[in-house]
């Protein structure tokens, strides 16, 4: 048999007496516990505790009885207590708040209501196109589905308003507004920008999936809302060609189209001089007088209407660049007819901040989220 030899220094033997020599009592968890009384003293402390508890009881028992229920005098009346005469009974509560508004008869005398004329003041719809809150079609959709409040009241279609008044729009309103979108396309040469006239179709009918452009950056997904309520936000005529704004968004097309929009519009002109006879070969640059084209920036007129200021240059020895605040119908080409100019061409490059870049002809892609004009 192996014998297995333990290396190191063995540890000593646990003492089982103390310093007095009393055996000690063993070890239990972490420290000595007391050592156990001895029978005569355990004796002692339970003859000690009965004797307590006896004395106990017996005071107890000494303790008198608490009268019972029916034994108790009875308790005064709460007038006996009382000092002075009993109050009158109450009459009906009156609303002091509302006194002053009661008549003679304790009836309320209510303030007579203020009749409006049932044509005084704008439409709804319309004094939250000028406070910029939707266009007129989407105030008149927000009304319908009750999204819209007058001083507190829910709106109904077709309310007027008179002088100021606190509109509130229901979020929900927003959420459905901020999902609508705008459509850029490049119109091609022979699409009216609005609705068909004389066997033309509108330029909205291009908006199809197998025109988009297959390079379009904003990630937006198709929807057959997509093409509910798509407008024009502007005119190009049917012999130009260029960028063309479709959109959903009121917001956008008053910013594009509205009295007071300050958006530039960029277009290319290609011309021919046609004023007065000039020597064969001269190119319309070399034949526009500086004073026609000075005419060109500002001081003509349309329709009985002075012209805001333009920019207008040399693009090239053909082509004129025209950038407008405004858009008359066919107004670059009246413009040039008033100086001796014929357009032969004409393109429009960019709307605001928007260009027309590399977009193709005849396809289209969406403005994206962060794209503004």
């Amino acid at each position: 048999m192996a014998t297995i030899t333990l290396k190191g220094k063995p540890k000593p033997a646990a003492k089982t007496r103390n310093a007095d020599g009393e055996k000690r009592a063993p070890l239990r968890g972490k420290g000595v516990s007391k050592p156990r009384p001895t029978l005569a003293k355990a004796q002692a402390e339970r003859a000690e505790r009965e004797e307590q508890f006896q004395k106990a009881q017996q005071r107890r028992d000494e303790r008198p009885a608490p009268p019972r229920r029916d034994e108790r005098p009875a308790r005064p009346q709460a007038s006996a207590f009382r000092t002075e005469p009993p109050r009158p009974e109450r009459g009906p509560r009156v609303d002091q708040r509302r006194a002053s508004n009661r008549g003679p008869d304790d009836a309320p005398r209510r303030a007579p209501r203020r009749e409006v004329d049932a044509e005084a003041g704008d439409r709804l719809s319309k004094r939250m196109s000028e406070l910029k809150l939707a266009s007129r079609r989407e105030a008149d959709e927000w009304i319908a589905a009750g999204w819209v409040r007058v001083d507190g009241r829910v709106a109904v279609l077709g309310q007027r308003v008179v002088g100021d008044v606190r509109i509130d729009i229901d979020p929900a309103a927003r959420q459905a507004q901020s999902q609508l979108v705008t459509v850029l396309l490049h119109k091609p040469v022979g699409y009216v920008s609005g609705q068909a006239e004389d066997g033309y179709e509108p330029a909205v009918v291009l908006f199809q999936p197998e025109n988009r452009w297959q390079d379009d950056p904003s990630g937006i997904k198709p929807h057959p809302n997509h093409h509910r309520h798509l407008a024009p936000a502007g005119r190009l005529d049917i012999d130009s060609t260029g960028l063309l704004v479709l959109t959903q968004d009121g917001r956008i097309a008053r910013a594009l189209i509205g009295d007071d929009s300050d958006i530039e519009k960029e277009y290319l002109v290609r011309v021919e001089f046609v004023g007065h006879p000039v020597p064969e070969g001269t190119l319309p640059n070399a034949a526009l007088a500086p004073e026609q084209l000075a005419l060109l920036n500002h001081g003509l007129e349309l329709d009985g209407e002075p012209l805001k200021p333009a920019k207008v240059s040399w693009q090239n020895e053909q082509q004129l660049r025209f950038v407008l605040r405004e858009g008359k119908k066919r107004q670059i080409r009246r413009m040039c007819e008033l100086v001796g100019l014929k357009v032969v061409g004409l393109k429009r490059v960019r709307i605001g901040r928007i260009p027309l870049g590399h977009l193709p002809v005849g396809q289209w892609r969406y403005l994206s989220p962060w794209e503004k004009f």
